[in-house]
């Protein structure tokens, strides 16, 4: 891969993690706003409702005051994470290098509210299943580590040309 796409995958990982983490950061913002366990909007009767929850641990209530600890993990993890996609920066296609700007974000995210706040600031209520409550980085790790796997294992060895 030429020199071109690895600059470009570069562009595009930094702008994906700069994007949304600002997004994140906005959004939880808005979020504190309101007392915890109060309702912000009620998005779609019946799918999904926003009410904020403070976060100690981690998902389904794992680790439950431990909040210094997975932030500590989450930098450990980012950083192994931006030495990855350094690594896969010539040969990854330009989706995969997306996903990984998009977990980057959301580890940053939601590390930073673990040292700022001593919680996550989640937000995101699912009403048509029980899930727990979440946020906008969670979305781009479980989104972006989905990008990853999928160009990874499907379209590994491939070339992408498309920046030549």
């Amino acid at each position: 891969m030429s020199t071109t796409n690895a600059k470009r995958n570069a562009v595009v990982f930094g702008g994906v993690a700069v994007v949304w983490l600002v997004i994140d950061r906005l959004t939880k913002q808005w979020a504190d706003t309101v007392p915890v366990g109060d309702l912000l909007w009620a998005g779609i009767p019946g799918f999904l409702d926003f009410r904020l929850v403070h976060n100690t641990g981690a998902a389904w209530g794992m680790f439950g005051d431990a909040t210094v600890a997975l932030g500590i993990f989450a930098v450990v993890f980012c950083a192994l994470l931006l030495l990855v996609a350094h690594m896969r920066r010539e040969k990854a296609l330009v989706w995969e290098m997306a996903g990984y700007g998009l977990v980057l974000a959301g580890g940053i995210g939601n590390a930073i509210d673990r040292f700022v706040n001593a919680y996550v600031v989640d937000f995101i209520e699912t009403t048509f299943i029980e899930f727990p409550v979440f946020n906008v980085a969670d979305i781009g790790v479980t989104c972006g580590f989905a990008l990853v796997v999928i160009c990874y294992f499907l379209f590994e060895g491939k070339t992408d040309e498309t920046g030549d």
